[in-house]
């Protein structure tokens, strides 16, 4: 690490499985050199986590049940509050944490704030995610179009918030899955604001286009779309991959605004 930079740390959380978002995640960091010298920590493989040092951290998706009790849950879920009791204590500069995926699963069991329940099906393509109220007034979905498209793949979603838990922690919910008229499930939430430095997402913000139709392109994968929603909407999500307003705009838009708003409020903290 050098000194004077600030210290990110990247959580993978996708316990030594083979994956495109810890390569991402990485490529966005590494725009901030400049200010931000990171560190990874195999958080579920190895148990390793990084200590309060660090300033920013991003916690990455990953595969199987969020309620997975392994051995890295307890240490991984301590961090978290002390991170959270931290903010909450401290006067001048937070510690900002996002959430991706899995973690967002894991974050938002821990706080409690809804249901988090498996799908009867997997989720999974380039899909249209709606903003809620607060999420249009929002500074990591600040010029995003409504409904923007995200890369969507998960088993188990957040549904049911409770309402009484999400004003006692003053988190937001900031958007929800796609608007299905012909369906009568309750929409599952795909991001949340859970306070000033922590903010998560259901979806894959760091997805960008190259990879994502690399990984698309795998007949495994393919397969899996097409099962899911037909060869047409196949056919149009890979049209999507190269539209700078789908999700190349999302990747260059969340996990960008998140690094360096974190990077002002350490630098230029607000006492309060």
């Amino acid at each position: 690490m050098t000194k004077n930079k600030l210290k990110l740390a990247i959580l993978d959380m996708n316990n030594d499985q083979p994956n495109q978002g810890l390569r991402c995640i990485k490529e966005i960091v590494s725009t901030f050199n400049t200010d931000v010298d990171y560190q990874i920590f195999n958080v579920r493989a190895n148990n390793e986590l990084p200590d309060m040092s660090f300033d920013i951290f991003i916690s990455s998706g990953g595969p199987g049940s969020p309620l997975d009790e392994g051995t890295w849950r307890k240490p991984y879920l301590k961090l978290m509050q002390n991170l959270w009791d931290h903010n909450k204590t401290t006067f001048g500069a937070k510690k900002s944490v996002f959430f991706i995926c899995y973690s967002f699963q894991v974050i938002c069991d821990y706080f409690q704030l809804g249901e988090l329940k498996p799908r009867r099906s997997t989720s999974f393509g380039i899909l249209r995610v709606h903003k809620t109220k607060a999420g249009k007034k929002d500074l990591i979905l600040e010029g995003l179009n409504d409904p923007f498209f995200a890369v969507d793949s998960r088993d188990w979603q957040l549904i049911q918030p409770d309402l009484k838990v999400f004003k006692k922690h003053g988190a937001k919910i900031l958007s929800k899955e796609k608007i299905r008229t012909h369906v009568e499930l309750e929409r599952a939430i795909m991001a949340v604001r859970f306070s000033n430095e922590f903010v998560g997402t259901q979806f894959h913000p760091e997805a960008e286009p190259v990879s994502m139709e690399a990984y698309f392109g795998e007949e495994e994968n393919k397969k899996k779309v097409i099962d899911s929603f037909g060869e047409e909407k196949y056919a149009q999500m890979m049209d999507r991959m190269d539209d700078p307003e789908k999700i190349e705009l999302t990747y260059n838009t969340i996990l960008p605004k998140f690094i360096k708003n974190a990077i002002i409020q350490i630098k230029e903290p607000v006492m309060s």
